[in-house]
């Protein structure tokens, strides 16, 4: 795993990859994901210096779509959906349990970096709501008293 120097490293090549292009933000913060694993306010802070644009640009585009993170993620990302077929099904109350036990709100990781909970739209999955899946594992049908033994296993592991 490359250490920090490298990391910025690598930004600083992204950002030169880029710079001049129309749109260039977009692209640099997705790469700066895949280096980072997240766009904290230092690294976007080197993207807006570097591509000549405002911090508030780089902000607005790394909020406004799910795909950037501000924060690490956890070692377990939990996605929910609020679809309408799963929020009329009860998804929003999978959810409140979840953020109840794990004592975060959605879009947010526990402090120990195991779990990261996010409040998504539909999942492909109707049939089965409420949904939810932990990196990449359905979980289907779901009542809230599931959710305990559910995040114990992962706790476990």
């Amino acid at each position: 795993m490359p250490d920090n120097k490298e990391k910025y490293a690598q930004l600083e090549e992204a950002i030169a990859k880029h710079k001049g292009e129309r749109g260039a933000v977009m692209p640099v913060l997705q790469e700066a994901m895949n280096i980072f694993g997240y766009v904290p306010k230092d690294v976007q802070e080197k993207i807006a210096e570097g591509l000549g644009v405002t911090l508030a640009e780089v902000f607005g585009v790394s909020t406004f779509y799910s795909q950037f993170s501000l924060e690490p993620k956890g070692e377990y990302v939990i996605d929910v959906c609020l679809g309408t077929a799963c929020y009329v099904k009860g998804s929003q109350k999978i959810i409140d349990k979840l953020a109840e036990e794990l004592k975060i709100e959605p879009g947010h990781t526990t402090p120990d970096g195991k779990f990261t909970l996010n409040a998504t739209r539909c999942l492909g999955a109707c049939g089965l709501a409420p949904v939810m899946m932990i990196n990449g594992e359905v979980y289907g049908r779901l009542t809230p008293d599931q959710i305990p033994a559910i995040l114990d296993k992962y706790r476990a592991m």
